[in-house]
């Protein structure tokens, strides 16, 4: 197996205690990349110190869009911070009126910075959408997605918004929620997305998907989130793995 998982925390406090043993695990199930994704700029020395001592692990650079900081990150930061090679996106950005934590032009200036610094640098943009559908995809139409590319992380919302993410070039990825036993509509979504479109994703330490949920997710239970799709999809464990995976390394110029 070549399971590529495109969007973890490895690098949060969780894993601390046995971070080397995950990378194990890893190994033994056949999770063969991952791409550790930043909530915030203070994160990117240790993630640069993580990325150069593995090479199967890749970072982004940015800042989450309900994160509270002193200084507002700037195009010319976000440029800079991502000049590092194993850098292969900007983000996690989006907008989020869940948590609802920063004002919503907060947000948005936010997330325009990112997309800027993304068409720059030429990277995807990772993209944070919770209970704000219609404000992210306007964003991302206005700034014009399609020219630096980008990944729908986490992906929960319905089959319209998808719908307009792919007429943006965008992947869909979807995540531990796909599996849980009241989602029947994200499944659906997940059945209709193109597979030369998808990735799979944890977002781990968080989301868990099921037989694991309820507890720390991580990289590992990436399978699980494969497995559910396929099964969805009626096609085989390693046809889902051999494309999402060709996907991963398209999206992300490796």
């Amino acid at each position: 197996m070549q399971l590529f998982d495109t969007h973890c925390h490895i690098d949060f406090p969780h894993f601390d205690e046995d971070r080397h043993d995950v990378f194990s695990r890893m190994a033994d199930e056949g999770v063969s990349r991952i791409v550790a994704v930043a909530v915030e700029i203070e994160q990117t020395p240790r993630l640069i110190k993580l990325v150069e001592s593995r090479d199967n692990v890749w970072f982004s650079v940015g800042v989450h869009p309900n994160h509270e900081v002193d200084h507002e990150p700037t195009v010319e930061a976000l440029v800079e911070l991502s000049k590092h090679e194993k850098c292969v996106a900007i983000g996690e950005t989006g907008m989020d009126f869940f948590r609802d934590a920063l004002p919503a032009d907060v947000q948005e200036a936010r997330f325009r910075t990112h997309l800027k610094a993304a068409h720059i640098v030429n990277k995807p943009v990772i993209v944070h959408m919770r209970d704000a559908d219609e404000d992210t995809l306007r964003i991302l139409k206005d700034e014009d997605v399609a020219g630096c590319g980008g990944i729908m992380h986490c992906f929960s919302s319905d089959w319209y918004a998808a719908k307009q993410a792919l007429d943006m070039g965008m992947s869909i990825s979807f995540s531990g929620n796909v599996t849980f036993k009241k989602n029947d509509d994200l499944r659906e979504v997940a059945r209709k997305v193109p597979l030369e479109s998808m990735l799979i994703e944890t977002d781990s330490p968080y989301l868990a998907p099921v037989p694991k949920r309820g507890k720390r997710n991580e990289p590992t239970y990436v399978k699980h989130v494969a497995e559910c799709i396929a099964e969805v999809r009626g096609i085989s464990l390693e046809a889902l793995e051999e494309a999402t995976t060709a996907n991963a390394l398209e999206r992300f110029k490796l």
